[in-house]
């Protein structure tokens, strides 16, 4: 029975000591001691979770045409409509749908292209970056001209050329349904370069280290080395730039949206909330402009301000 016991205690224990590790960590401290983080993360975890239950959360599915009603058309917030006497916290715009729930259905789709580009990115540019680092010679030369080719140019456009080029040879059938997958490809095709460019920086640094010439001589693999030695170390700043690139790539799939290249009509984002709304503002129709724009600004905002902090917590020089 001690032994039994001892085997179930032993998990707690550890897992408390991780716990205890993690207060107090560096990390941990300077966080606690940052108002602008903490607010951030509240603010980021607040919409976050608001999206991802957005289905509990909205009173309505907007994008469900039974659910429709276009006597509520143009219902200001917090008003009772004039023919059917309902109210909106948010108002409605031109369809009847309500405003507040069409925020959080297209924050999903925002912050779902958003999280998968930057991770296609991530994962495209550590691969190049890596083998351009560790193998050099011509493999490097190729890589990071093609980087420096592609930063003369604005990645908005970048996004823009290969989102043309990639419907364009999707079959017309299927394009609403690729939509999404396409607009995710061109913003990570066009936002890969800065992680090459940092990637291979630090393994010009790692891979001339004793533990890398160490393992050579063990007899290790090229991408045994790259993947189990270099990789781990050259992590950090990827984060930082993750963080922060997560920001860009929500601001770049609105602006895609609202130049009306982006999400399709029926899946529409936050960007497509505004291109939206920005035909009714003149009219006196205001909210349908304001409240996704509001949103779109505030999510941007705090997931760049919590970058902007964890690039300043991970820089040694600081500390």
């Amino acid at each position: 029975m001690t032994e039994l016991s001892d085997h179930k205690v032993a998990p707690k224990v550890a897992q408390k000591s991780r716990l205890r590790v993690f207060l107090d960590s560096d990390i941990y401290y300077t966080f606690r001691r940052s108002p602008i983080a903490v607010i951030s993360t509240i603010v980021v975890t607040i919409l976050i979770l608001s999206a991802v239950f957005a289905p509990l959360i909205a009173p309505t599915n907007p994008f469900n045409p039974a659910s429709l009603n276009l006597m509520n058309g143009f219902t200001p917030p917090m008003a009772p409509n004039a023919f059917t006497g309902e109210s909106f916290i948010l108002g409605t715009d031109d369809q009847g749908r309500d405003v507040f729930s069409t925020i959080l259905y297209g924050m999903r789709i925002s912050l779902f292209v958003g999280v998968a580009a930057v991770l296609f990115a991530m994962v495209l540019g550590i691969t190049l970056g890596l083998i351009s680092g560790y193998v050099g010679g011509w493999t490097e030369t190729i890589i990071m001209r093609v980087a420096d080719v592609q930063l003369t140019f604005p990645s908005i456009l970048v996004a823009m050329l290969i989102f043309g080029i990639a419907k364009g040879i999707t079959p017309i059938e299927y394009r609403d349904q690729m939509a999404i997958w396409v607009l995710i490809i061109a913003i990570g095709l066009s936002d890969w370069v800065q992680f090459a460019r940092v990637v291979r920086g630090a393994t010009l640094v790692e891979k001339r280290k004793e533990y890398v010439e160490a393992a050579r001589l063990i007899g290790r693999k090229p991408y045994a080395i790259m993947l189990r030695h270099i990789l781990p170390n050259v992590l950090s700043p990827v984060l930082v730039i993750a963080t922060i690139s997560l920001a860009l790539a929500i601001i770049a799939e609105a602006t895609l949206s609202f130049l009306g290249v982006g999400a399709p009509p029926t899946q529409p984002s936050l960007g497509t909330l505004i291109r939206i709304g920005q035909g009714f503002l003149f009219s006196g129709e205001w909210w349908i402009l304001l409240f996704p724009a509001l949103t779109l600004l505030t999510l941007a905002l705090s997931v760049n301000l919590l970058g902007d902090w964890l690039r300043d917590a991970l820089n040694p020089r600081l500390r």
